[in-house]
């Protein structure tokens, strides 16, 4: 009988860890592919000087974007990101290939760029001055005063309807 009950209370412990272990991983962040993504080995079949981009195409699929200037240049570019507190997201892997062709369509060369070959890229806090803008509080107080007519106000000029030119006289 006291074998029965402690083989019963440790089914139960057994069974109540593993529901709550279990819920662990449904709490866990997903992980997003966003972009094309290239297999290495995929790659290796491609033959700078007698590949097309009818080939590449057929095989790598059609690039997330070309060159802005050379549509000669086209770029693959693949991350995986994970979901992280407040909201942002951490890069776990970042590539890029990037396949170059000649005027004629045919493969040039292949480069491909990790996350390690990032550059990081600092942002500005300036303001871009624009012409105008320099008045001062008196000037913007006061500025607008004689620019507008009652005729803008429904009372009299222009062409709007009871105006000195239409209307229904």
């Amino acid at each position: 009988m006291r074998r029965t009950a402690t083989l019963s209370r440790t089914l139960a412990v057994l069974t109540l860890s593993a529901t709550l272990l279990g819920g662990c991983s449904f709490f866990a962040p997903d992980r997003v592919v966003r972009g094309n993504k290239v297999d290495v080995d995929l790659l290796k079949e491609l033959t700078p000087g007698t590949s097309t981009q009818a080939d590449v195409a057929s095989l790598l699929g059609s690039p997330t974007t070309k060159a802005t200037f050379d549509n000669n240049q086209w770029v693959y570019i693949t991350q995986t990101t994970e979901m992280q507190i407040a909201g942002t997201n951490d890069i776990l892997q970042q590539n890029v290939v990037t396949v170059s062709f000649d005027q004629n369509g045919v493969l040039k060369n292949i480069k491909l760029y990790g996350k390690d070959d990032a550059a990081p890229v600092s942002m500005v806090r300036r303001a871009t001055p624009s012409p105008g803008s320099e008045a001062s509080w008196m000037q913007q107080l006061f500025g607008n005063v004689g620019r507008f007519n009652a005729g803008g106000m429904g009372g009299g000029g222009g062409n709007a309807p009871g105006g000195r030119f239409g209307g229904d006289r």
